[in-house]
């Protein structure tokens, strides 16, 4: 099961179950879900197209349902979908943002009791929890995404302790900025990390994501040499520092 699955690296990390034979539940909010089930299952895959919205808790209980329904155990799971809001906090609209923490705190939380009973039953399984390089300072101008994928990450880290005794490994992804559309879907498009920044490959991040999963690895930061090296400089900078930084790039450019 992948959830965003219709694009960026949730779509890259379901094509590489795909691949390597997996039969898939593919997720996604968007009418693009279909069409990306579609192009998974040219690789000789069972896929099944999941349309739910899951900020909602009827879209989360959607998701969980068509597993169920398939009456075998779920070997992999990978939480992926999560979104932005940029801009000042002063003007962005509260609606939107405790929607954005339904979905990059709480559809996770929901849908991971389902999956770790789930899976502890079975006595075996995989769990990968995207979050984001963000997780590690302040993301003035994000203001409420940074925080929301640092609870992500301590949850996966603190579920993985929990579920070791059961056979169920669970890794934490950190992508750093990513060549997705995940920016413009922020509306951020004119900002640092919405033109011109380098990115790095959703190919790349993905396979690494993958390949930590297999491996039963913690976490992995997701990226290219310098991605990493930033996300090792992190653990010493001091938190004003990292936030300052943060929005030169994040900030609306006049």
């Amino acid at each position: 099961m992948v959830t965003g699955a219709s694009a960026g690296i949730g779509h890259e990390l379901a094509l590489l179950f795909a691949i390597n034979g997996f039969d898939l539940i593919a997720t996604g909010r968007s009418d693009k879900t279909d069409q990306a089930a579609a192009d998974l299952a040219r690789h000789g895959t069972d896929v099944i197209s999941v349309r739910a919205d899951l900020s909602r808790a009827d879209g989360v209980e959607t998701v969980w349902r068509a597993v169920e329904k398939t009456g075998r155990p779920l070997e992999a799971a990978v939480l992926n979908a999560g979104r932005s809001i940029g801009g000042a906090f002063l003007d962005t609209d509260l609606d939107d943002e405790l929607s954005l923490i339904d979905l990059n705190v709480t559809s996770v939380v929901h849908l991971a009791k389902h999956v770790a009973r789930h899976m502890a039953a079975n006595g075996r399984g995989r769990i990968l929890i995207t979050s984001s390089l963000s997780a590690t300072l302040p993301t003035p101008y994000e203001t409420v995404y940074g925080p929301s994928r640092a609870f992500t990450r301590m949850f996966a880290l603190g579920l993985r302790e929990e579920l070791k005794e059961h056979g169920v490994s669970v890794t934490t992804l950190m992508p750093g900025a990513t060549d997705s559309d995940f920016h413009a879907r922020a509306g951020m498009d004119d900002t640092a990390f919405g033109t011109g920044m380098k990115k790095n490959s959703r190919k790349t991040v993905a396979r690494q994501g993958f390949l930590a999963l297999m491996d039963g690895r913690a976490e992995v930061v997701g990226g290219d040499a310098a991605t990493k090296r930033t996300a090792l400089k992190h653990r010493f900078l001091p938190e004003p520092w990292k936030a300052a930084q943060h929005a030169r790039k994040a900030k609306p450019q006049p």
